[in-house]
Parts: structure tokens; C-alpha cells; sequence
């Protein structure tokens, strides 16, 4: 109901006075803040009606502001009893007080200008990364499973309803090209896809400071506040590079805090656990840490040669087993680089019109191999074989002679006197101090089984290639 003609002039002097007495007792930075956008909608049967522009804002105004709003205009008219905070529309009425929510030089132009570009700061999403691409091993099950449970506990939620989280926040942690990212991504599209009511926002430490950053410099602090604190998944990728950044941290950590009040779900991912991160402030590693932390841990041969067989299959050409275990053994450092190895194999058969060789491949990748050239030792030697036959390492120190321990174990020894200048005494200690003579045994054995088995000639083929390369 808007005020009568006589009383509007009456209402709008009360009001003016009310804000001038919120802007005395508050200060100007506070009431630039949270008061400076409200608008006065009516005064009716005792009720004050007033709007702001957001939730978020209306939330804040409502929790911290309006018993001191209403005492006020109990000073100004006895009859009043309430007031009511709302949020303001395109179809709602008309305010009795058409103030602008900022007055000239405030930089309100910029800001809504920048409010408008930030509409969406959510990264774009790689399609190729969904839970449906991501290979599972033994390094990575507990970081995939959490990340599962994550995603469907925001599914089958009904908009504006409230999930039971299974942990909050999630927090997961490896080195680079692991997998994080791709978990990441898999979360967000599990959702979009089969819950597009939930608000997700993915993005970078990186680009949460600079929308943090560009907010404060065009006053426009409300609406980012208003952007991260009213979704219902944040996730933040590397949030390691917010370190030292102490404006940044404040505003993550109030981020933060808002959204675990309201059960809204926090993903994270950093390179470290939350106690390792440098440059973080101790109350917000506390935070990170209060749900679950999960661990990525670097790739075993086996994850690797089945991330490789996995991607090979999207691929229209044929790779030959060999060369997808020479990879998968070769390189160690990160799944990037291993499916990176994989690409410029592929493209390279293409462009050429020839086919997938182990030579080839050594060929195209000469120089990603070289910088992982290291000199060979009979450690490194001991731990390939163990991983190629699926024994234990121990095994080669051991004093078992079964066939399935002993041939590895010789293939091993004959591989050590092959690739390292070590004498046979010295490969004998080696091997759980075996005598020298045991090592020339294991030589010669190995050598006149290559000629008559051409499986283990292949074998030791590739071992030695793995080992010298």
C-alpha cells in the first residue's frame, strides 16, 4: 500500500533522519557496506517496509540491523512496531523514496558495470573431464570415492531444499597432473547435468582473488559477497596461491564460514594437505581441514598403463601393448605428461601414414625421454622388474627359489651386469648378499633362455629400454 499524498512528505523526512542517525552510530564504511542501498517501500498498520537489492544483503540487514532500524523509528513514530527487510524486483512497487543506491563520485557506474560482466564467474568446464573418463587405481580411490559421494548428495535436492552433506568441506591434495582438476570438473558436471537447479561456481584461487580484488576496486564488495555466498557448491581449484594474500584469505575465510553455516558444500584442491600450505593463516588452514582430506598419490605403473589403454581406446588408431607399457613405465612423473606422450605419438603416426613402433615412439619422444635420463642403478633395475613380473621388491633380497620369484629375480641380475659398471661381488650384496658365482649362474641362464624363449627375449627387451632411455 503506498502512503497517502499527505503523509509521504512526513514519512521521507522520518526516514532521512532514521539513516542519518544509522550512518552517525554505524560509521561511513560500515553503512556504505550493508545501508546505503535501502530503499523505503511503505509504512503501514505499524510496519516499516524497506528493500535491498539481494539476499544476501537482506539476510545481513535483517540479522544485524533491524531492531536498531525499528528503535530508531519508534523515536520518530510510537506506532511503529516491525520492520519488514525485503528483496527488491523489477515487478516490485514503487519506493516512496527513489534514493539511488549511491550518491555521485561512489563509483556506482563502475560497479554496476563490473556486476554485469561478473555475472557469471564460474569457469568453463572440460567436457572430457567426468567421472566417466576418470581411471581409478589404488592412488586415487578414496579422492574419487569423496568425490562421488559429494556430487551425489546434491543431486535429487529440491530447489531452495537442503542436502545432507556428507563432509564439508572436501579437501583434496596431490601433485601436479594427478587428477584433482579432473575430480574437479567431474563434480561440477555431475551436478549441472543432473541437478541444473543447484548454483555451482568452479573457478581458481586465482580468479577468486581477482574478482575479490576488482570488486574493492570499483565498490562493488556486496555483490561479489552476494555472487559466492548465496550458491549451493563452491569449488575453488589450487587454493594454495592465496597464500600471503591477507585481504584475500579474510574474504575466503567469511566465505567460508557463511557457507558451512548455511550447509552449502566447499570443495577445495591444493598441491599440499591443509597443515603444509605456506603463506595460509592458521585459523584457515583449521577451516580447510574440518571435513575430509584426501590424498592423491602418485601413479603406480598399473594406474598409468590403464589411463593409457583408456585413452588409447578414444583414439582412432591402433597402439601396440608394448609401447603403452614402455610409457607407462617410462614416464613416471605426472598423467599430463603421460597422456601428452601419447598425443604427439598419435598425431605423428597420422601425419606420417605409418604405424605405432616401440622404436618410433622412442624416436618422436627422444626429448621427453632425455629429460628423464637418470643413470642406471641396480636399485632402479631391482624395482622395475619387480613392478613388470608383479612381485614384491623384497623378493629380490629373499632366499625364495620358487620359479615365479627366481626367473625374475635372474632377469634382474643379468640386467644389472648388462647396464651398470657394478662387478658380480657387488650385484651379489645387492641381492640379499648373494655370493658372486649366483650372479654369473643368473647371466648365463638368462642368456640361453633369451635364444629359446622369445616372450622373455621381448621382455628383457623392454626392460632394457625403459631402464637406458
Amino acid at each position: 500500500m503506498t502512503e497517502p499524498a499527505s503523509r509521504k512528505g512526513d514519512v521521507q523526512s522520518q526516514w532521512a533522519r532514521v539513516r542519518g542517525r544509522l550512518r552517525e552510530e554505524c560509521g561511513d564504511a560500515a553503512y556504505r557496506a550493508w545501508l546505503k542501498s535501502m530503499t523505503l517501500y511503505g509504512v503501514d498498520a505499524g510496519r516499516v517496509r524497506i528493500g535491498v537489492p539481494t539476499r544476501f544483503l537482506r539476510d545481513w540487514v535483517s540479522q544485524h540491523y533491524s531492531d536498531r532500524i525499528r528503535a530508531l523509528w519508534n523515536d520518530e513514530d510510537d506506532a511503529i512496531a516491525a520492520v519488514e527487510i525485503l528483496v527488491t524486483g523489477r515487478t516490485a512497487a514503487q519506493p516512496i523514496e527513489a534514493e539511488p543506491v549511491a550518491a555521485a563520485g561512489d563509483g556506482v557506474e563502475a560497479g554496476a558495470t563490473a556486476a554485469a560482466e561478473e555475472k557469471d564467474v564460474s569457469a568453463p568446464l572440460d567436457p572430457r573431464f567426468t567421472f566417466e573418463n576418470f581411471v581409478v587405481g589404488k592412488p586415487n580411490e578414496l579422492a574419487h570415492a569423496a568425490a562421488r559421494r559429494v556430487s551425489e548428495a546434491q543431486v535429487g535436492v529440491r530447489s531452495g531444499g537442503s542436502p545432507q552433506l556428507p563432509f564439508n568441506p572436501l579437501f583434496l591434495y596431490g601433485g601436479v597432473g594427478l587428477g584433482k582438476t579432473h575430480l574437479m570438473h567431474a563434480i561440477a558436471w555431475h551436478i549441472r547435468t543432473r541437478a541444473p537447479h543447484r548454483k555451482v561456481i568452479y573457478l581458481s584461487a586465482e580468479k577468486f582473488m581477482f574478482q575479490f580484488v576488482r570488486a574493492i576496486r570499483f565498490k562493488d564488495t556486496m555483490a561479489f559477497k552476494e555472487q559466492f555466498r548465496s550458491v549451493d557448491v563452491l569449488m575453488i581449484d589450487d587454493v594454495q596461491f592465496i597464500g600471503g594474500r591477507d585481504a584475500t584469505q579474510e574474504e575466503f575465510f567469511h566465505t567460508f564460514n557463511a557457507l558451512v553455516d548455511q550447509n552449502r558444500q566447499i570443495v577445495i584442491s591444493a598441491d599440499k594437505s591443509p597443515s603444509d600450505l605456506e603463506g595460509i593463516e592458521e585459523r584457515v588452514k583449521s577451516r580447510l581441514g574440518w571435513g575430509l582430506v584426501a590424498d592423491i598419490h602418485p601413479t603406480t605403473y598399473e594406474l598409468r598403463l590403464g589411463i593409457l589403454q583408456a585413452k588409447a581406446e578414444t583414439t582412432q588408431l591402433p597402439v601396440p601393448g608394448k609401447v603403452l607399457e614402455f610409457l607407462a613405465h617410462k614416464i613416471t612423473s605426472n598423467v599430463r605428461e603421460l597422456e601428452g606422450a601419447l598425443h604427439r605419438i598419435s598425431a605423428h603416426t597420422q601425419l606420417t601414414g605409418g604405424t605405432v613402433t616401440l622404436e618410433g615412439a622412442q624416436e618422436v619422444l627422444h626429448d621427453l625421454l632425455r629429460a628423464n635420463d637418470r643413470r642406471v642403478t641396480i636399485d632402479e633395475i631391482q624395482k622395475r622388474v619387480a613392478e613388470h613380473y608383479n612381485i614384491r621388491l623384497a623378493d629380490m633380497h629373499s632366499a625364495r627359489r620358487a620359479r615365479a620369484v627366481a626367473r625374475p629375480r635372474q632377469v634382474a641380475m643379468y640386467l644389472c651386469k648388462q647396464l651398470t659398471p657394478r662387478s658380480l661381488p657387488e650385484i651379489g650384496r645387492k641381492f640379499g648378499g648373494r655370493d658372486h658365482t649366483t650372479v654369473m649362474h643368473a647371466v648365463r641362464k638368462i642368456e640361453e633362455l633369451k635364444a629359446a624363449d622369445t616372450t622373455l627375449a621381448e621382455d628383457i627387451e623392454l626392460l632394457r629400454r625403459m631402464l637406458e632411455n
